[in-house]
C-alpha cells in the first residue's frame, strides 16, 4: 500500500511539470455555472443567459487590423500590435477582453525563465464579478497560423485539449519554433520589450512570481508609427 501511495503521489507531482513543459497552463477559473441541456451549437451559451455584445464581435479581420493594445503595467507600458488577419478569433477575443476591462488589475502570474511571461488570468483581478467569470470561461477555437513564434510574439495559452484557450496569453522572451503551428500567435510587441524583460527578471517561486507585476489598465487604439518613424 505504501508503494502504491508513493507512485500515485509521484504521478500527481509530475502532471504540472508536463503541463508546463507543453506550455499548457490550466486557467485558474471559478467553476462555471450549471449547464443547461446541450445545445446544438458548440460552445453555445446556456439557455436563458444573455451577454452584452462586445465592440469587436461583428468586425471582419480586415476591420480589426491596425489595432494596438497598450498594457499599462507597474513596470512600464507594453504596446502589442494585434495580428487579426493571422488569427481572427484569437485577436477578436483579446480585443474584446481589453475593451471590457477584463485585464485591468490582473497580474503576470507565470514566468518561465528565457521562455515566456504569461498574463490574462482574470482570477488575479482585484475584483471579479460573476459576469466576468462567465465571460472568462468562453473558449476560443485553435488558430495555428504561419506567424513564427519569435521573441516578442504574443500567443494564446491553453490546456492540452484542443479549442480550450480562454483569456490567458503569453509573450515570448526568446524564439520558440517548437510552438509554431500549434499555438495561436495573434500579436507582437511593438514597444516595451524591455518592460517584458524586467517582469521576467523578477524573483520566482518555481514559475510563480514572488512579486507579480500588475496591469493597471489595458486599452485599445489604432497603432501609431514607432518613435523612429515620422507621422504621415
Amino acid at each position: 500500500m505504501r508503494l502504491r501511495a508513493l507512485i500515485a503521489s509521484g504521478l500527481l507531482c509530475l502532471l504540472p511539470c508536463l503541463a508546463g513543459e507543453a506550455f499548457a497552463q490550466q486557467p485558474q477559473q471559478t467553476p462555471e455555472p450549471k449547464q443547461e441541456p446541450p445545445a446544438a451549437k458548440k460552445n453555445a451559451r446556456p439557455a436563458g443567459e444573455t451577454e452584452a455584445p462586445e465592440p469587436f464581435d461583428k468586425m471582419t479581420p480586415q476591420q480589426m487590423a491596425g489595432r494596438c493594445v497598450t498594457l499599462e503595467t507597474e513596470a512600464g507600458d507594453i504596446v502589442i500590435e494585434v495580428l487579426s488577419e493571422a488569427a481572427p478569433e484569437s485577436a477578436r477575443n483579446f480585443l474584446n477582453l481589453v475593451s471590457i476591462g477584463a485585464f485591468d488589475t490582473t497580474t503576470f502570474s507565470r514566468v518561465v525563465k528565457d521562455f515566456v511571461v504569461q498574463g490574462g488570468n482574470v482570477a488575479t483581478r482585484e475584483t471579479l464579478t460573476p459576469e466576468l467569470i462567465r465571460r472568462a470561461s468562453r473558449k476560443v477555437p485553435d488558430e495555428p497560423n504561419p506567424v513564427k513564434h519569435l521573441r516578442g510574439v504574443v500567443s494564446l495559452a491553453r490546456p492540452t485539449e484542443a479549442n480550450a484557450a480562454t483569456t490567458h496569453f503569453f509573450i515570448l522572451l526568446n524564439d520558440a519554433p517548437h510552438l509554431d503551428g500549434t499555438f495561436a500567435a495573434f500579436g507582437r510587441v511593438r514597444t516595451g520589450m524591455e518592460v517584458v524583460d524586467k517582469i521576467a527578471a523578477g524573483e520566482l517561486d518555481g514559475e510563480k512570481p514572488k512579486n507579480p507585476v500588475r496591469i493597471r489598465r489595458a486599452r485599445v487604439a489604432l497603432c501609431q508609427p514607432p518613435p523612429d518613424q515620422p507621422q504621415k
